[in-house]
């Protein structure tokens, strides 16, 4: 079923309006069969929740999209360390091909990553799919950490909470340029910004 799935990879500027559109419902579709809240940040053709990405990676078949991934070149604070990295995130797989995993997007996706000249791919997860990412580890794509918070700052200003928010959540590491064991040792990431 996955070999009929043909990739686009796309700067944002280069997509247009009807791109947004059809990734918007893509996303509320997606996001929201979890929780109806997560399909909000995606209403009226907006195709991203926090920061935007830069490069996405965009999954099609006869059906319209299938996955998606966005990748953002940043620093991120590990520890006392600056790290270039590139986040992962907007991860989203339509339902009926759910079984293809995260290895399905990622086999497309390293080699861009490889491109973009950065030492590690970075990502969080939520630990309700702790079994799938572990899953996807066990490839040795990717190496998972807990216990470690990441604190990020809110996509929008809302004058009842505070500017950032420090969240428990599982931290992927790919080792892209360097080998896994340059990865600093902290016991915080600062995103410095919200997360994609």
């Amino acid at each position: 079923m996955h070999s009929d799935v043909r990739w686009r990879l796309c700067w944002e500027n280069e997509l247009q309006l009807a791109d947004h559109v059809e990734l918007s419902d893509f996303f509320r579709k997606t996001y929201g069969r979890t929780n109806a809240s997560n399909a909000k940040p995606f209403e009226g053709g907006r195709s991203w929740a926090g920061a935007r990405p830069e490069v996405r990676a965009i999954g099609y078949d006869a059906h319209g999209i299938a996955a998606h991934i966005g990748i953002l070149r940043r620093f991120i604070k590990v520890g006392e360390v600056d790290l270039l990295v590139a986040e992962l995130g907007l991860y989203g797989v339509r339902p009926d091909l759910e079984g293809l995993g995260i290895s399905f997007s990622m086999r497309f996706v390293y080699p861009v990553l490889q491109q973009l000249g950065v030492p590690f791919a970075f990502g969080t997860v939520r630990h309700a799919l702790r079994n799938h990412v572990e899953r996807f580890c066990r490839g040795g794509l990717a190496t998972m950490l807990s216990g470690i918070p990441v604190r990020s700052t809110h996509p929008e200003v809302y004058p009842d909470l505070p500017p950032t928010r420090l969240e428990d959540v599982l931290v992927l590491v790919t080792p892209i340029g360097r080998s896994m064991s340059e990865w600093p040792s902290g016991t915080l990431i600062d995103r410095n910004g919200p997360e994609l």
